[in-house]
């Protein structure tokens, strides 16, 4: 029986030890199994369902929400006061993004381009498309400063034909026509007249070119041959540099297409990607790490230095001409138009920006744009992209609508384009990303827990048996000896 249990005891100290080296072995080769799985799932491919669709039809409810800024004072503006303006808004847009044209290339990479809708949001806007706003004109203050240097005679020729055309320096329209476009007599001419003046051919509004319009053409990398390249833009619209800036460096097509990126981040990566409507690439960096619903995340923001000039951040030098800190001009891509991009409110810009203007007050918390990312998969799991449009306005002589404007970069919108992962695509992603492993992490240690107390408690039981048995073996040797004690006393009586 004793043997039995013996045996009985080894057997569980073999499985035990088992146990523990398979607990060891699934500790070091899980993380390679789920690392191996993430890389198969999120190389550009129609047989990577989950992944492929997120790509494809980006099924995640996207906004763009935009803010006004509300001129309050026109004519003193014209006399040279300080602009003060107000902010109004948000005007929602639910924005459907898909992809088309899609093509695979032997070089394993994929071409497509991507569509954009906007459709308005009532509920989600505070106030309606039929609000009134008033903001400079474009078409009026915006010629002013790309003709400065015609001969005098000719800007006189010029404010003749603004007067003609009943086009003044303040535009006063409803939210509708100053997104998607308005009538013009004056844009009707100048198409007519001045092809490709213009970035549109139809009517004049600041985001008539965005509505039912794709983004060009990308060819980006699928990860098939490396992952690391997944998502990475080999070339849009068949050009492998831009040919805007003054630098090759300012000029290069740089990461993604912005919407993705390559697994397996550290807080060392960037996130770099290239923007058309920017015109350039961009590179956020790495903030903070936090949890959204459980799902782990990295927070990449952009850094200070993403719109300063040449003066305070030399790499930018060549997207000069520049002016202060804070703005990115992007005359060069807009028909020269004397437009400048920055951060919501100036944040993060030269504070003599907001000197010029009454009526900002930038914070990160509203202002700031960032994208929390998942570092082992390189998708977004939220994201806010806030950037402010801006027009260049001064006194012309010559064109009288520019009054006596004092030299100002005015501060016309800003808008957020914004989008959560949420629904069955989070809960996908927190059993596959969060859950499996999870309970990977509790098997591994689990087989090592349970195989070092199955061979605890074999030693505990062979110890107890071996215990037994010498208390067993001194109780036999006791009586033994008792009697060889008894007999050896009888025979001595005998005797």
């Amino acid at each position: 029986m004793t043997n039995t249990k013996s045996k009985v005891a080894v057997g569980f100290i073999v499985a035990g030890a088992l146990g523990v080296f398979f607990g060891v072995v699934l500790t070091f080769v899980g993380p390679l199994i789920i690392d191996d799985q993430i890389a198969k799932n999120t190389v550009i491919d129609p047989n990577n369902a989950m992944t492929y669709t997120m790509w494809k039809d980006v099924p995640v409810p996207f906004f763009m929400s935009v803010y006004f800024f509300n001129v309050l004072n026109p004519k003193e503006i014209l006399k040279g006061e300080k602009p003060m303006v107000e902010q109004r808004g948000p005007y929602v847009y639910r924005k459907r993004v898909q992809k088309d044209n899609i093509t695979f290339h032997p070089n394993y990479t994929v071409s497509y381009k991507e569509y954009r809708r906007y459709y308005f949001e009532p509920s989600m806007s505070v106030g309606n498309e039929s609000d009134i706003v008033t903001i400079p004109n474009m078409l009026v203050l915006g010629a002013a400063v790309m003709l400065e240097d015609l001969p005098y005679a000719v800007r006189l020729l010029i404010s003749t034909t603004f007067k003609t055309f009943k086009e003044g320096p303040f535009l006063t329209k409803t939210v509708e026509e100053l997104m998607w476009g308005y009538d013009s007599k004056l844009v009707e001419f100048l198409n007519k007249y001045l092809p490709g003046m213009l970035p549109s051919s139809g009517k004049f509004g600041l985001f008539a070119e965005f509505n039912n319009s794709n983004t060009g053409l990308f060819t980006i990398f699928t990860g098939k041959d490396d992952i690391q390249n997944v998502h990475k833009v080999d070339s849009w619209n068949g050009l492998k540099e831009l040919g805007y800036w003054r630098t090759p460096q300012c000029n290069m097509i740089n990461g993604t297409a912005g919407q993705m990126w390559p697994p397996f981040m550290t807080t060392e990566s960037t996130l770099p990607f290239y923007s058309p409507d920017a015109c350039r690439s961009m590179e956020l960096v790495y903030q903070r790490p936090g949890h959204m619903k459980g799902i782990p995340y990295y927070r990449y923001v952009a850094p200070a230095t993403l719109f300063a000039n040449g003066m305070d951040y030399a790499p930018n030098e060549g997207f000069c001409p520049c002016r202060q800190s804070g703005l990115l001009n992007v005359s060069s891509c807009r028909q020269n138009s004397p437009v400048f991009i920055s951060h919501p409110h100036f944040f993060n810009g030269d504070p003599v920006l907001r000197d010029f203007v009454q009526g900002l007050a930038p914070t990160e918390r509203e202002h700031g744009l960032f994208i929390d990312i998942h570092p082992q998969t390189g998708v977004p799991l939220n994201v806010s992209i806030r950037l402010q449009l801006n027009l260049y306005m001064k006194t012309v002589p010559g064109i009288t609508e520019t009054g006596k404007i004092a030299e100002v970069v005015m501060p016309m919108l800003w808008f957020e384009e914004s989008g959560y992962i949420d629904g069955p695509i989070l809960n996908t992603f927190h059993t596959n990303l969060v859950v499996l492993p999870a309970v990977m992490e509790v098997m591994q240690y689990g087989f090592i827990a349970l195989g070092l107390a199955t061979i605890v408690i074999a030693i505990l039981v062979l110890r107890r048996q071996k215990i037994s048995k010498n208390v067993a073996d001194d109780a036999s040797d006791r009586k033994r000896s008792s009697l060889t004690d008894e007999k050896t006393g009888l025979l001595q009586e005998n005797d």
